[in-house]
C-alpha cells in the first residue's frame, strides 16, 4: 500500500474528472488530446520570433547567409504545428456537431495558410513598434537594445501574431498567445483589440487593454494604463452579452501617462494628452490636455474626488 495512499486519490480524480466530463456533455473515455497545447504554443511563438527576426532573436549560430534556409525551414515547422493546433481548437468548438473530419482539417489549413500570408505585415507593424519605443524613450540606445530588452516590445510581438489568429476565428489559440506575453511581462492585451502602427508602451507593467480597444497611430501608453469596459450588458436570462464594443477608442497621437483608467465606449481625439492617475468615462476632444487638477475644476470638486 502506498504511504501516501496515492490509489485513492487517483480514483477520486477520475472521478471529478468523470463527473465534470459528463456535465460538459464531453466523452468519458479516454481519447486522444482535445485541446490546443500550451507547450507548443509557446515553441510556436519563440520560433516565429526568430523567422520575424533571424539575425537579432532567431539561434545565436546564425549566419547571414543562411538567414532565408533558417526561415523557410523554421516557418514550414511552426505552420505544420500550427495546423495541428488549429486542428484541435476548431474540433473542440464544434464537438457537439456533426462535423466531416476532412472539413476541419481542410478548414484549419485555410485559416493557416491566411495567417502565413499575414506575417510580412506583421513584421512592417513591428518595425514600426520598435521604432517608436527607440524614438519616445531618451533611454534607449539603439533599436536593437529597444528589440531585445523592452518588456513592451515583447508585448507587442506576441499581440501582432495573435491579432492575426483571433481575426481568422483561432480565438483560443490566439488567447493562449497572449496570455503568455501577460505572464512574461505584466502586460494585458486581449488579441481582439485593434492596434495601429507605431504604439509605444514604456515601462509598460500593468497596463490592460480590453477586447473591443481600438487604437490608431503613434499611441503611447505608460505603466498601469486602463483601457477597460465600463458596465457588463446581459441578456434577458443574465447572461453577460459577449462581443459587444465596450472599450475606448484612443485616436491617433494620444499620449496615457502613468495610472490612468479610461473605461466605456469612450473616444480620446487625436492628440489629446491624458494625465496619471485620472479616470475618465466621457469623450475627451481632440487636442485636450486632462489632469487630476481639470477634472477637479470641471466638476467643482475637492482635492481627491475625482
Amino acid at each position: 500500500m502506498s504511504k501516501f495512499q496515492v490509489d485513492e486519490i487517483v480514483a477520486a480524480l477520475r472521478e471529478v474528472r468523470h463527473g465534470w466530463r459528463h456535465s460538459q456533455q464531453r466523452a468519458l473515455t479516454e481519447g486522444e488530446r482535445q485541446l490546443p497545447s500550451r507547450e507548443v504554443v509557446a515553441g510556436m511563438v519563440e520560433a516565429l520570433t526568430g523567422a520575424l527576426f533571424p539575425m537579432r532573436l532567431g539561434p545565436s549560430d546564425l549566419r547571414q547567409e543562411s538567414e532565408d534556409f533558417y526561415v523557410a525551414h523554421t516557418l514550414d515547422t511552426v505552420l505544420h504545428q500550427l495546423h495541428t493546433q488549429a486542428v484541435l481548437e476548431l474540433r473542440h468548438e464544434r464537438r457537439h456537431e456533426t462535423v466531416d473530419p476532412a472539413q476541419i482539417e481542410e478548414e484549419a489549413a485555410r485559416r493557416v495558410r491566411e495567417f502565413a500570408a499575414r506575417l510580412p505585415a506583421v513584421r512592417t507593424l513591428l518595425d514600426t513598434d520598435v521604432m517608436a519605443a527607440y524614438q519616445g524613450d531618451p533611454a534607449a540606445r539603439s533599436v536593437d537594445e529597444v528589440l531585445l530588452c523592452y518588456p513592451g516590445v515583447q508585448a507587442m510581438i506576441h499581440h501582432r501574431i495573435a491579432h492575426p489568429l483571433y481575426e481568422l476565428g483561432l480565438t483560443l489559440l490566439a488567447r493562449m498567445v497572449a496570455e503568455r506575453a501577460h505572464a512574461q511581462t505584466g502586460i494585458d492585451i486581449h488579441p481582439g483589440a485593434t492596434i495601429g502602427p507605431g504604439f509605444f508602451m514604456d515601462h509598460g507593467t500593468g497596463i490592460v487593454i480590453g477586447e473591443t480597444a481600438v487604437i490608431g497611430q503613434r499611441v503611447r501608453l505608460y505603466q498601469q494604463v486602463t483601457l477597460g469596459a465600463k458596465r457588463f450588458p446581459t441578456d434577458a436570462d443574465g447572461n453577460l452579452q459577449k462581443g459587444l464594443p465596450r472599450h475606448p477608442v484612443v485616436e491617433d497621437d494620444v499620449v496615457i501617462y502613468a495610472g490612468a483608467t479610461i473605461l466605456g465606449r469612450v473616444t480620446l481625439g487625436k492628440g489629446a494628452t491624458i494625465g496619471g492617475n485620472v479616470w475618465i468615462t466621457d469623450d475627451v476632444p481632440p487636442g485636450a490636455s486632462i489632469t487630476q487638477a481639470s477634472l477637479q475644476k470641471a466638476k467643482g470638486g475637492r482635492p481627491g474626488d475625482c
